[in-house]
């Protein structure tokens, strides 16, 4: 799974994906301070299975804190977008690129309303972010479209002889869209039975568009809520597109809460609406100012910095992916004594036999049964797992 993070410079993306994923990066208040694509481990939180048998767990990947398991999960950071970018302005068609493996998008904006449609500096609140969102539809609408038409006639001369959605899907081929999704964008937009020849640019952008939309999900992070000018702004989006979800966030504040708790200055758990000074005494005055507006004017007024919200969002409302721990009945530990080390993210409706997969080939080769160690019941190959199973498989030779 491959997260995207995309939006116009300046708006909070280096800053999200470093509170993400605590990765080093170039954060500036200046335009494509990003160039190159920014790759890291982002996490999502799930409730241990150390509860459930009251133990403690040893993550091999990830962490574990007070019961919550943080799940690794790949995310990109792309370099940001300009109005034009399928074009190539602003080295655009080289950043979109960059996007065609990812499974949902996240869009960060500006919701201060602080940074132009050029990504530069401006008083707070003189720029609209409902229009960030409208160009940047756009531009991977557009994008998607200049795949197609990218040598049409020798494509369609080339497809005459296939069923359209094959020939289609086989254009798409390494965007991670599947041939359901082509049948199903070619149904909506009404070009099942429209032959390939006679399609015009507008059913090519309006098939685009449906493709896309179904390939690369896209969620609005409303970034910058430490500034007072944002709350209005959030309300607009909402208003604006309801069929979106719109995440309220402080990039800022999930970084700084992150750094100090990496120094042990504070105990927190991303996600959380609160936390715990540890060592008071050595923070300094700036320190001590900056974690009470967190606290007082972030956490308790919008319940979270939304980095972690937006994460589970992501991978469990919207692409309803599961975690799924390996385990044994007798034994929760592996060769080494970690105890719970792995956690796999699943796709929706994934069986027994899926996991075995994941987890090596030859388990799934060799697969007789499972046992789910939570109810100690024997399950079969095509049994459908679900979010936070412990599963033991059971393989021959």
């Amino acid at each position: 799974m491959l997260i995207g993070i995309v939006g116009k410079p300046n708006v909070g993306k280096s800053t999200f994906f470093k509170a993400a994923t605590l990765a080093e990066v170039g954060i500036a208040p200046v335009p494509f301070t990003t160039i190159k694509p920014n790759e890291g481990v982002g996490y999502v939180r799930v409730q241990c299975p150390e509860i459930d048998f009251k133990t403690k767990c040893n993550p091999r990947q990830g962490f574990c804190i007070d019961g919550q398991r943080f799940v690794p999960v790949k995310l990109i950071d792309v370099a940001g977008l300009v109005p034009g970018a399928h074009t190539g302005k602003g080295l655009g068609n080289q950043f979109l690129s960059d996007l065609v493996q990812a499974d949902l998008l996240i869009h960060i904006v500006d919701a201060s309303g602080s940074t132009n449609e050029e990504g530069k500096m401006i008083q707070p609140g003189t720029y609209d972010p409902v229009k960030d969102v409208k160009f940047v539809e756009d531009e991977l609408d557009k994008w998607f479209a200049g795949m197609l038409k990218e040598n049409w006639v020798k494509f369609v001369r080339q497809s005459l002889q296939k069923d359209a959605d094959k020939a289609l899907a086989a254009q798409f081929y390494g965007f991670k869209i599947t041939l359901d999704q082509i049948k199903s964008a070619l149904k909506n937009t009404k070009l099942e039975g429209k032959k390939l020849p006679e399609w015009t640019n507008e059913d090519i952008q309006n098939f685009a568009t449906m493709v896309r939309q179904m390939s690369k999900p896209v969620i609005i992070i409303a970034n910058k809520i430490d500034i007072s000018t944002a709350k209005e702004n959030i309300e607009r989006l909402k208003k604006e597109f309801p069929n979106y979800l719109v995440i309220p966030c402080s990039a800022e504040s999930e970084l700084a809460l992150r750094e100090a708790a990496k120094k042990d200055l504070i105990k927190y758990i991303p996600g959380d609406d609160k936390f715990e000074i540890l060592k008071k005494e050595s923070l300094d005055e700036n320190q001590r100012k900056a974690l009470d507006f967190i606290q007082n004017k972030i956490l308790k007024v919008w319940g979270s910095t939304g980095v972690q919200n937006c994460l589970n969002q992501a991978v469990f409302n919207f692409l309803k992916y599961m975690v799924i721990f390996p385990g044994g009945v007798h034994k929760l530990g592996d060769s080494q004594g970690r105890i719970l080390p792995d956690a796999f993210l699943l796709p929706p409706g994934s069986t027994a036999l899926d996991f075995a997969a994941k987890i090596h080939t030859d388990f799934a080769k060799y697969f007789i049964a499972a046992i789910n160690v939570k109810t100690k019941q024997k399950i079969g190959r095509d049994t459908k797992l679900k979010d936070c199973d412990v599963i033991e498989l059971i393989a021959g030779k």
